[in-house]
């Protein structure tokens, strides 16, 4: 279990201003992402590291300014080195958001090496 405090930092904000005083999208992957980081954490060994591979999120009501997201994971699946998380996202008993996490242990060298090449 996660907690996560909403400020107005984390309102629907773009270039053109505050969408909504609510929770937004982002904030809401951000946290979701890292409740499942919380398993790859104790799951990796010092010479790994986890990346995101995939995130789907699904809104269910809103979190406004003060709201505290009460973040749950749980492993969907874990075959191989990709681990498949469920998220529920609650405040108190109303349901938030739910949604899926996915991530990949590699080695921190072949990482290391993606990126590089990637970056040219």
């Amino acid at each position: 279990m996660h907690t996560y405090q909403v400020t107005k930092d984390d309102f629907a904000t773009f270039q053109s201003g505050t969408v909504h005083q609510v929770c937004s999208t982002f904030v809401l992957a951000r946290e979701m992402e890292w409740s499942s980081r919380l398993f790859v954490l104790e799951m990796k060994e010092e010479h790994e590291e986890g990346v995101g591979t995939a995130l789907e999120i699904k809104h269910h009501a809103p979190a406004f300014l003060g709201d505290t997201l009460q973040l749950s994971a749980t492993i969907h699946s874990l075959s191989g080195n990709e681990l498949i998380c469920d998220i529920e996202v609650k405040v108190d008993d109303s349901l938030v958001a739910s949604g899926k996490t996915g991530q990949k242990i590699l080695n921190k060298e072949k990482v290391r090496q993606i990126f590089t090449r990637l970056n040219g």
